[in-house]
């Protein structure tokens, strides 16, 4: 099977132009024989760097605000079918898509940062909301649920007796890769290649992706995106804010990584580009002979993990 991770700048603040990348890369990433590929952390319509690098926390100030509404204006409304070109897309390349968008919530007035999961054959599969926004995140995104904290079987062509085999896939944003009972959760559902999302930093995502491949003993496939002040529109109210800062606020980090915790495929810094790696699960069945987190080596007896995946919403009053 091969897999890719798309290390790529989003068409900052602009939903349908950075869906128009998301189709571009599937359509290379499954020219190129991938049947997986994965895309980087709120990568529609883009990471809200300015929660770091800008007076985000200042109250009531007429420029964050102004931000946060383009923010909304252009995050993700899953029902309203801003992502229907996207799930039919993959039906037609045949390639599952680990994508992360900004979700705009049923109020209308809040966004989750929401890893989507569209099986070329079932569509969207499922839509894990971030559990807990991170430092500056929790100035723009709400705290998400277990919902989707699940394993999806993904049918691969080229295994098996007949042709035909699955492998189980899993994905979590960002930091949620650096939280144990998170990872625990996925490996007690028998993950074999975990996609971690990322805002774009090869020193978040480099040591956890290599960590997580030999606790797990999985595969992981990191994406991380590039932001610079070329790809942020010139009239985007905190846009000086962020300058004084430098003018480069995320560098890519996207990397695959082997069940051994060896690099399979790693970007360059800064570049925007498709990586790509064919893993082989003989090699995770034998890295699970001496170690296996969720069989031989777990005490089920002992420690026991509980995961409340019920779908959670505010209050609506009639």
């Amino acid at each position: 099977m091969r897999v890719a991770s798309a290390q790529l700048a989003p068409a900052f603040m602009q939903r349908e132009a950075t869906l128009d990348k998301v189709l571009d890369a599937m359509g290379e990433a499954a020219a190129n024989g991938a049947q997986l590929i994965a895309f980087p952390e709120t990568f529609v319509p883009g990471y809200p760097a300015w929660a770091d690098f800008s007076d985000a926390s200042t109250f009531d100030d007429p420029a964050q605000k102004a931000a946060f509404s383009i923010y909304l204006d252009n995050a993700v409304d899953i029902a309203a079918g801003h992502l229907d070109t996207i799930v039919s897309v993959s039906a037609q390349l045949g390639i599952f898509v680990y994508l992360g968008v900004a979700e705009r919530s049923p109020s209308g007035g809040s966004i989750y940062c929401s890893l989507v999961a569209i099986d070329p054959t079932s569509g969207i599969v499922s839509v894990h909301r971030k559990l807990k926004p991170t430092y500056g995140e929790r100035m723009m995104w709400a705290d998400g649920d277990g919902n989707g904290l699940v394993v999806h079987d993904l049918a691969i062509h080229g295994g098996g007796p007949d042709g035909t085999a699955s492998v189980r896939v899993s994905g979590l944003n960002c930091w949620e890769n650096w939280m144990p009972l998170t990872r625990a959760a996925m490996w007690a559902q028998g993950t074999q290649v975990h996609v971690a999302t990322w805002p774009g930093s090869p020193e978040t995502s480099g040591e956890i992706s290599r960590f997580a491949a030999k606790e797990g003993r999985v595969f992981v496939v990191s994406s991380g995106a590039v932001l610079r002040e070329e790809h942020v529109p010139a009239d985007f109210p905190v846009l000086d804010q962020m300058l004084a800062f430098g003018n480069r606020w995320a560098s890519g980090g996207s990397i695959i990584v082997g069940p051994d915790g060896s690099v399979l495929a790693e970007a360059a810094k800064h570049e925007e580009t498709i990586i790509f790696a064919d893993i082989d699960l003989a090699l995770l069945r034998a890295e699970r002979q001496n170690f296996d987190p969720a069989g031989h080596y777990s005490r089920p007896d002992v420690l026991q993990l509980t995961v409340d995946r019920t779908r959670r919403e505010p209050a609506r009053f009639i």
